[in-house]
């Protein structure tokens, strides 16, 4: 009788983990590029509205990569981090720690590689310590212990980034053995944000130079 092997198991959907106010401060400078950079190009003559254009072409992809593009993938086999200018896929067998200190970040093959989509508040961290301490009963006053009410809960406070980095660190551990999982870490440029961001700022540069 033959028994499936653990990295026989499937794979199931990738969790996505992003900055909601990254998206939301996206989504705001777009509209406000485009209703710049449109009102130059609907209103303005000559020069302004190519160095509008150019503007655009410039602005626009720089905003997405730091806002909308940036985000984390995970599922049992492999990590993908989406940062502003590459994605980077990270077998979890190829992964050497994962943590959070004043920034997320990942460690394999001796490189480390930044998650731009899990920024780490050290005011939440601080805040979420003061929790934790608060529900083990803190001592205040002239050492009196806080008494919780009953049913009040438990479990321990963290915050955002550092509960994604254990949720990782977690998949990292279980998923490391599994055959999907192996190989090394891949690492590919995105062109289609740097290629427009750099035509559009040689060519404002050209329209400002000959003005």
């Amino acid at each position: 009788m033959s028994s499936q092997q653990p990295t026989d198991e499937p794979v199931y959907d990738d969790r996505v983990y992003r900055s909601p106010m990254a998206v939301i401060t996206g989504v705001l400078l777009l509209a406000l590029a485009a209703w710049l950079c449109g009102d130059a190009v609907v209103r303005g003559t000559g020069a302004t509205r190519w160095t509008a254009l150019a503007v655009a072409l410039c602005a626009v992809p720089l905003i997405v990569a730091f806002t909308l593009r940036a985000a984390v993938f995970a599922n049992d086999d492999r990590l993908r981090i989406r940062n502003p200018f590459r994605t980077i896929v990270l077998p979890w067998a190829a992964v050497d720690a994962v943590r959070a200190g004043y920034s997320a970040e990942v460690l394999a093959e001796g490189r480390k590689f930044q998650l731009w989509s899990v920024p780490v508040s050290l005011r939440e961290r601080k805040k979420a310590n003061r929790q934790q301490f608060s529900r083990r009963g803190g001592l205040t006053g002239k050492g009196l212990q806080v008494q919780k009410p009953e049913g009040a809960a438990a479990g321990p406070q963290r915050a955002g980034a550092d509960k994604v980095v254990d949720e990782l660190r977690e998949l990292a551990e279980r998923g490391a053995a599994r055959a999907g999982a192996q190989g090394g870490v891949t690492v590919r440029w995105a062109y289609e944000i740097i290629a427009p961001a750099a035509i559009g700022a040689v060519a404002l540069v050209v329209l400002l130079a000959t003005r």
